[in-house]
């Protein structure tokens, strides 16, 4: 028998790994990444949390991503889109930051559930299809070498690590670096975030190249007034990309 055949066969049996997470599935089943309820498959939510996730659909704004009232067909913007146009060129998001989204986003960002990055990058992946087509370079947005110490993990690495996984599109996790430690956003007025941002971000010398010309997909967890996503995608831009656009798992409404 061939080793094609082999594999099929084996591929067919589901492998060691499926044998194996059957078994581990006896003795822990799967269980709602939100509530903890018993579910019949992994890494999945059970019908009434998945009720209550906000998820953003059609219509919203083509640059800010944020939810609109009325669809008037074509591509539709916000009124900041129109009075402030983002610096990057669009954002996408999975879900308002509200319900369960929220509860997620901390989870991941301050429960250590580093687990529950590969699920939401699904989602990100399926809501951010338009963007990552073109896509030739996922960016995270970089923590502080501090506060990374603190938190000892960023959760926008591990977003974006789940979309490179799936896409088989490149992470260049070191591509941006953040080089002042700024105040934290929350609380912040727009202005002050825009201001509290100011030089925190730099091209990393060694990856100028891969950034020169590369078409960036800038991952986070959660967009509030832009400020971030605006300075990122500044530096980068100055830095040569051809273009930024911004996909993050959240969304606070006010934001477009």
């Amino acid at each position: 028998m061939g080793m094609i055949q082999r594999w099929d066969i084996f591929k067919g049996l589901g492998g060691f790994k499926g044998i194996g997470q059957r078994l581990v599935n006896l003795v822990y089943p799967p269980s709602c990444i939100a509530c903890s309820a018993a579910l019949a498959d992994e890494d999945g939510l059970c019908p009434a949390c998945w009720r209550q996730i906000p998820f953003i659909t059609h219509p919203f704004c083509a640059r800010y991503g944020t939810p609109l009232p009325v669809d008037h067909g074509g591509m539709m913007l916000s009124p900041l889109a129109i009075a402030d146009p983002p610096v990057f060129g669009r954002a996408r998001a999975v879900a308002r930051y509200d319900g369960i989204a929220r509860d997620l986003v901390h989870g991941l960002k301050y429960g250590d559930r580093v687990e529950l990055a590969r699920i939401m990058a699904q989602w990100m992946v399926r809501e951010g299809s338009d963007l990552l087509a073109d896509c030739t370079l996922l960016v995270p947005v970089p923590l502080h070498r501090f506060r990374l110490w603190r938190r000892r993990f960023n959760q926008a690495a591990a977003l974006a690590e789940g979309i490179g996984r799936q896409t088989g599109i490149p992470v260049g996790y070191e591509s941006l670096l953040r080089v002042k430690a700024t105040r934290p956003q929350v609380g912040l007025t727009r202005s002050e975030r825009s201001t509290n941002l100011e030089k925190a971000f730099k091209a990393n010398p060694v990856d100028l190249t891969r950034i020169a010309g590369a078409r960036i997909v800038l991952i986070d967890d959660v967009m509030t007034t832009a400020a971030t996503g605006n300075a990122t995608a500044r530096t980068l831009l100055k830095a040569g990309a051809a273009s930024v656009d911004l996909l993050v798992f959240a969304l606070v409404a006010k934001a477009g």
